[in-house]
């Protein structure tokens, strides 16, 4: 199996979606980490749900969606390679056995086979639409678990963001707008150089707009609930780029984050 799925390729829209843990495919010769069914299931090894919302928003705003199609304890796409999380040993309290003791050798080959492709295939659609011209927006969807440690996450959806909050905050703000959500600034994670790679590496230092945003779980475990958050934020995101480009002073790179 290839590393990245591109669904709609050709789509016109200026947004490009990304999904860093959309699949929980294992190789053929990693025997599945010798991991029970249950935990390759449960969110330690994938985003649930946030492969079929990605793609009911690619049919609403007609965007292309790059997807990776590997479970994130093989490799997790969206860690800084050589980190702990990148490959981890332990996830959420889980001993992952496939992942203990891995030489150096080992995890670069892990790099070279899932990691590298996929981003690779990101930046090679980021250069063909500045090579054309093209408006570009980055999308970094993710979903996340409603009870983590214990404790109960309040935010039905969150907006990541780090040194350029132009397009998040226009986007939390459009979410408001909707009436209805209990919406994360940076909730229920943020996004750093140390722990993050997609928005660091393709948003930031391109200096495109983008945002992170995070669906919790339970409210897109079904298509038919996907379908209703794609509609959502298919109404919110067209929203918000047009807040922007109808105030100059906010697109201005002076008002970034430092």
């Amino acid at each position: 199996m290839s590393p990245v799925s591109v669904l709609n390729a050709d789509g016109r829209s200026a947004f490009l979606i990304v999904a860093d843990h959309a699949g929980n495919a294992f190789p053929r010769s990693s025997g599945r980490l010798r991991l029970n069914v249950a935990d390759q299931e449960r969110h330690i090894a994938w985003d649930l749900g946030i492969a079929g919302a990605c793609r009911s928003l690619s049919d609403l705003l007609d965007t292309a969606v790059i997807q990776q199609n590997y479970s994130r304890l093989v490799i997790d796409c969206n860690r800084p390679p050589g980190t702990p999380q990148s490959i981890p040993e332990v996830s959420d309290g889980t001993l992952v056995p496939g992942n203990q003791g891995l030489d150096a050798a080992a995890r670069r080959a892990r790099e070279a086979e899932i990691f590298h492709p996929y981003h690779a295939r990101i930046a090679a659609e980021l250069d063909r639409r500045q090579a054309a011209g093209r408006p570009v927006v980055l999308i970094a969807m993710h979903s996340f678990t409603p009870v983590f440690d214990g404790i109960r996450r309040p935010w039905q959806v969150g907006v990541l963001h780090h040194r350029d909050s132009r397009l998040a905050h226009a986007l939390l703000a459009e979410l408001h707008r909707q009436g209805d959500l209990t919406v994360g600034d940076n909730e229920p994670y943020d996004v750093g150089d140390a722990t993050d790679w997609t928005i660091p590496v393709h948003g930031e230092q391109r200096g495109i707009l983008h945002v992170g945003i995070e669906i919790r779980q339970d409210l897109i475990a079904r298509p038919e609930d996907q379908a209703v958050w794609a509609a959502r934020l298919a109404d919110a995101l067209p929203r918000a780029l047009a807040r922007l480009e109808g105030d100059k002073e906010r697109v201005s790179p002076l008002s970034c984050k430092g």
